[in-house]
């Protein structure tokens, strides 16, 4: 993004949506991969967006509990139709947030997808050390 003509792009984002309740484990059909064509890589400029590239996504156990029609005390179910979340690790592409600027790495709650959209900085937090594997902030380490 060096002379900043990428900012103006729009690109595909590739995301995995849950398809209905699950019993039992889950299953590759109780989910489905979407694209949407017409992401801009551009936050809105009367948002305090966040637009993140997804570099790592976790795939932990509390999120089966979310794929059945009960809540835990944290997360609520996920909704049929709605795509899946989890803690995920990304590079900031745009922000309209003043806490987070392009290149920033970060950890949080992201979408189950190429590019996040994040409305708040709620639950975001940067990554200060870069020593250590960045995949390692999706863990429980």
């Amino acid at each position: 993004m060096a002379d900043g003509s990428e900012k103006n792009a729009v690109v595909s984002n590739k995301k995995v949506i849950f398809k209905d309740y699950v019993s039992g484990f889950p299953k590759e059909s109780d989910m489905a991969v979407t694209v949407d064509e017409n992401l801009k890589l551009k936050v809105a400029g009367d948002s305090k967006g966040i637009l993140v590239k997804n570099l790592y996504l976790s795939c932990d156990p509390y999120m089966r509990l979310l794929m059945t029609n009960r809540s835990s005390e944290i997360f609520g179910p996920y909704t049929p139709g709605a795509q899946i979340t989890g803690f995920g690790v990304g590079k900031v592409i745009d922000s309209r947030n003043p806490e987070f600027k392009e290149g920033d790495l970060v950890w949080g709650i992201t979408g189950w997808e190429e590019y996040s959209l994040l409305k708040s900085s709620e639950g975001l937090f940067k990554i200060h050390h870069t020593d250590i594997p960045l995949s390692y902030y999706t863990g429980i380490l």
